[in-house]
């Protein structure tokens, strides 16, 4: 008996590893990494590094802990980074900088593109006095709700920041779609930053895992922030082998999830009873009226796709949604708006 498909737009992170990766998982040569011998591990981190331009990197388990490991690892007990309020870092990973590294973050408003005015960013560097926190950090994310930052501000809120003694780390959690959407390298993506985080398990298809970037004595250290929130593995090549076919494989087929986001919405907004946003990259929000919610999440699931439906809805493409996927998901949606009333 087949499996019943569904399309599921809740996230990229529900991505399924196909079967040349699982292949390359299968065979992947293992070791120890906590002793630094697995070499599947080495070969992921060295060729990362190389890809985006570092001169090291680190594999751990999510984009949590290295973004958790890059702020513990740049700030110390008392110190302060700077970041939107809609970054990841700050609103979705726990309160963990606080909890577990005793990190202020100063959050900041984000402006409509994702970025974070030039101006408020020098506003709240806290003077060199004891009454404050120590601001050492300035935290940007890319993509940042499916938006991509303009190249031109990363550059000037990044030497902004070094030119108050501050050092940069990125959530690149999509920086890839951002690389793909500027048609940029991936090095030329990621200019500005001292450290890195990026995301293999979501649009690149990865099943865990993201690698952290940055120089080779600051990945030193990291590893034991690594060790110290439980984020060392032993024998992750079987994982590093997923994550290296990913980064090999699945970097400019990004452009479909760009292209069936695009189609999605551009579909949708031809409802009338929905306000549709523009995707950038593979995703995209729209306003469902409240009433609608809980029918049309029924409707949904009886038609086998998968959304976090609410009167702001996120939907997301990614590799296990084709464009025929998406065509059937507007048809469903059009049927059940055909018939609702409010």
């Amino acid at each position: 008996m087949s499996k019943q498909h569904w399309i599921d737009l809740r996230s990229d992170t529900v991505t399924q590893p196909s079967d040349a990766m699982r292949a390359a998982m299968a065979s992947a040569e293992v070791g120890d990494d906590v002793y630094g011998d697995d070499p599947s591990v080495n070969r992921l981190q060295d060729y990362a590094a190389e890809l985006f331009g570092f001169e090291a990197g680190l594999f751990a388990p999510s984009g949590t802990q290295t973004n958790l490991i890059a702020l513990m690892a740049h700030c110390g007990r008392g110190d302060e980074y700077l970041v939107g309020q809609e970054a990841h870092t700050y609103k979705y990973e726990g309160g963990g900088a606080a909890v577990l590294g005793s990190i202020q973050p100063q959050p900041i408003a984000n402006q409509a593109d994702g970025s974070i005015a030039l101006s408020d960013i020098e506003a709240y560097i806290k003077p060199d006095d004891m009454h404050f926190a120590r601001t050492r950090l300035l935290a940007l994310e890319n993509t940042i709700g499916g938006r991509v930052l303009p190249q031109d501000y990363v550059k000037a809120a990044t030497s902004l920041a070094h030119g108050k003694g501050l050092a940069t780390h990125l959530d690149g959690a999509r920086i890839c779609n951002a690389a793909v959407k500027n048609g940029i390298s991936l090095r030329d993506a990621v200019q500005g930053f001292d450290t890195v985080s990026v995301c293999l398990s979501k649009g690149l298809g990865a099943p865990v895992g993201s690698v952290l970037l940055g120089p080779k004595a600051f990945i030193e250290q990291g590893k034991r922030w690594r060790k110290m929130l439980g984020g060392g593995m032993r024998q992750a090549g079987v994982l590093a082998a997923a994550a290296q076919y990913a980064l090999e494989h699945n970097v400019q087929r990004l452009a479909e999830d760009h292209d069936n986001a695009a189609a999605l919405a551009q579909g949708l907004s031809q409802i009338a009873a929905l306000k549709v946003g523009s995707p950038q990259t593979n995703i995209f929000w729209m306003d469902v009226p409240a009433a609608a919610c809980e029918p049309l999440r029924q409707h949904l699931a009886r038609a086998h796709i998968r959304a976090s439906i609410g009167p702001r809805t996120r939907l997301v493409t990614h590799l296990d949604v084709s464009a025929a996927d998406v065509a059937r998901a507007v048809e469903v949606f059009k049927t059940f708006f055909s018939d609702w009333r409010a």
